[in-house]
């Protein structure tokens, strides 16, 4: 997605949930929209607002554009799962998701940077796409000399989150490996995806 250089935690704030995949920092210490009126209390949210408020949950945290949101929600509507719950393994199988959810990486744009920079390995070969969707048995690490990267060696001591069940880390060689696809409940924050989906069930 295009670059925006807007406060990471402003934009967490703006839709009251920590985005660990967009930043380590939470909104604990202030805990209400941004702006001069963010603490008063507000009236009832609208259905629109609510769904619009669900799917930016998602393409901020993930770090997609609109256009692959909607790219990615048609796919999942081909399927035979419902259609939220396969949105949601589709944003979580993407490379610079697991590269983050792996440990090699404090957030999913610093992810995007060691794709991007082709520092990544995926079945052992140099990828530089951040949107390519891992399969069950594929392998993704780092090259040898990436893992010497300061950031990267701090992650892989003090991991961001916990890795899920997923994969499987194999810490002597710094391998990630997909055991089984990712549903809901591995997503790392509330989130209402039957809310994105009729957002976009009268716009695709």
């Amino acid at each position: 997605m295009s670059r925006n250089t807007e406060p990471r935690v402003k934009r967490m704030r703006a839709l009251g949930v920590h985005l660990p995949g967009l930043s380590r920092k939470g909104i604990d210490r202030r805990p209400y929209p941004p702006g001069q009126h963010g603490s008063e209390k507000r009236g009832r949210q609208s259905d629109f607002g609510l769904q619009l408020q669900e799917k930016q949950k998602l393409r901020f945290n993930y770090g997609v554009s609109e256009r692959q949101m909607r790219r990615l929600v048609l796919q999942a509507r081909k399927s035979n799962a419902p259609t939220g719950e396969k949105l949601l393994e589709f944003l979580e199988r993407r490379l610079d998701n697991v590269i983050f959810r792996g440990g090699f990486a404090p957030t999913i744009p610093a992810a995007r940077q060691l794709v991007n920079h082709r520092h990544v390995l995926w079945n052992g070969r140099r990828a530089d796409v951040a949107s390519i969707r891992v399969n069950l048995g594929d392998t993704v690490t780092l090259r040898p000399r990436s893992l010497h990267i300061e950031t990267v060696k701090q992650c892989l001591l003090a991991p961001p989150l916990v890795r899920p069940d997923w994969m499987s880390f194999d810490a002597t060689e710094s391998i990630i490996t997909i055991r089984e696809l990712p549903g809901v409940e591995s997503v790392p924050f509330p989130v209402e995806v039957q809310q994105v989906v009729e957002f976009y069930s009268r716009r695709l």
